[in-house]
C-alpha cells in the first residue's frame, strides 16, 4: 500500500492542466495532501503550502507523489535531484507516468540504498483476458468526453458520492493513475496491451447485483487522434447502460492538438451512443457534465441552461453544483 500523507510534486509544470493528477488527489483526498513542491518555472499552484523535502517530512509526509501528467508521461531529468533527495531523506515515491520509476537507474539505486519503495501505479498487475462481449449482470455508467481532461473522473466520483449518500449500490472503478491514487485500486488501462484493454474493462466491472452501478472512470476521447483507442476499449469492454457526456467549453482546440477542434456535444452523443450500442443495444445518454471552472457563476449558469435547452438532457457541473440531477437521471434508467 502507498503510505499517506502525500507531498504533491508539481515539478516545472507549464500550466494547471499539466498537474491534473495532483489536482485530483487534492480535491478528493485533501486529508492526504500536506503540501506541494514546485520547482523554478512552475506555473501551477494548488493553493497548498509550498514545502521543501525537509519541511514535508516534518509535516508527516510519507510519500512524494509525482502529480504531473505530461505529454508522453516522461520523468524529466530536471526532477531527479529532488526525487533522489526525497528517497535519501526517507520518503517513498509514487508515480503514474508511463516512464517508470524502477527503470531510472539513479532512482532505483537511491531507493535500494535507503530502503525506500518506488510505486509505479501505471503497471498492470494482472494478465487480462481478451474481451468476450458476454452480457454481465448489474449496471454500468461511463462518462465520455469531447476531449481529454474535461472532467470524466470528477463526474464519476461526484456521482458516486451522491449515490452513497442516498444508500444506492455504486462503485467508482478507476482506470487511470489519478483515480488509482485516490481510491487505492483499479486498472491503469492505457498501459494494458491494446488487444487486452476491453478485456481489462470487463475484468474491472464483473457481474454484480441487479441494482449495483459501476461508475467507470472515462479516458481520452473518441475524437482525440492521440488517445481514442483507450476510449473505444472502455465503450465496448464496459458495455455501459448509461453514458454521461463531458465537456469543457472554454478551450480553443483539443488538448495538445492545435489543428483539431473539439466536436459538438451532439456529435459526441451520436458517435458514442452508436458505438456503445454495439456491445449494449439498450445503452442511453442520460445527462451532460460541463466543467465550468474557467467561467464565472453567471456565465456557467447561462451556459448550462443553454446546453440543456439545446440537448434536452440534464446539464450540470457536478463538482461545482453537485451531481444530484445526473444521479436522478441514472436512477430513472
Amino acid at each position: 500500500m502507498i503510505k499517506t500523507p502525500y507531498l504533491l510534486f508539481l515539478g516545472d509544470a507549464p500550466d494547471m492542466l499539466a498537474t491534473k493528477v495532483a489536482i485530483g488527489i487534492k480535491d478528493w483526498r485533501p486529508d492526504a495532501s500536506v503540501g506541494q513542491f514546485r520547482m523554478e518555472g512552475c506555473k501551477a499552484d494548488l493553493g497548498l503550502p509550498d514545502m521543501t523535502i525537509d519541511q514535508a517530512i516534518e509535516a508527516g509526509a510519507e510519500t512524494l507523489v509525482i502529480g504531473v501528467a505530461n505529454r508522453g508521461g516522461l520523468i524529466s531529468d530536471s526532477w531527479k535531484a529532488v526525487l533522489v533527495e526525497a528517497l535519501e531523506k526517507g520518503m517513498d515515491i509514487a508515480s503514474g507516468l508511463h516512464n517508470l520509476l524502477k527503470d531510472e537507474a539513479e532512482l532505483a539505486a537511491a531507493a535500494m540504498m535507503h530502503g525506500r519503495t518506488l510505486f509505479d501505479v501505471r503497471v498492470p498487475m494482472v494478465e487480462f483476458p481478451i474481451a468476450n462481449g458476454v452480457k454481465r449482470t448489474g449496471k454500468r455508467c461511463l462518462p465520455v468526453g469531447t476531449d481529454c481532461s474535461v472532467g470524466k473522473m470528477y463526474t464519476g466520483l461526484a456521482m458516486e458520492k451522491v449515490m452513497h449518500a442516498r444508500d444506492m449500490n455504486a462503485t467508482f472503478r478507476p482506470t487511470g493513475q489519478t483515480g488509482i491514487l485516490i481510491t487505492g485500486g483499479g486498472i491503469p488501462l492505457d498501459a494494458v496491451v491494446a488487444d487486452f484493454m476491453a478485456g481489462a474493462v470487463e475484468y474491472l466491472t464483473p457481474d454484480n447485483d441487479a441494482d449495483h452501478w459501476d461508475l467507470i472512470e472515462g479516458q481520452g476521447s473518441l475524437f482525440h487522434v492521440s488517445y481514442s483507442g483507450v476510449t473505444m476499449a472502455l465503450i465496448h469492454g464496459g458495455q455501459p447502460d448509461a453514458l454521461v457526456l463531458c465537456h469543457e467549453p472554454t478551450r480553443a482546440h483539443m488538448r495538445g492538438l492545435p489543428d483539431y477542434q473539439q466536436p459538438s456535444l451532439a456529435e459526441l452523443r451520436d458517435v458514442a451512443l452508436t458505438l456503445a450500442k454495439v456491445a449494449n443495444p439498450a445503452c442511453k445518454v442520460v445527462g451532460i457534465s460541463v466543467n465550468t471552472q474557467h467561467m464565472s457563476e453567471v456565465e456557467a449558469d447561462a451556459y448550462l441552461k443553454e446546453v440543456e435547452a439545446e440537448m434536452g438532457l440534464p446539464t450540470v457541473d457536478p463538482f461545482r453544483h453537485g451531481a444530484e440531477r445526473l444521479v436522478d437521471a441514472l436512477a430513472a434508467c
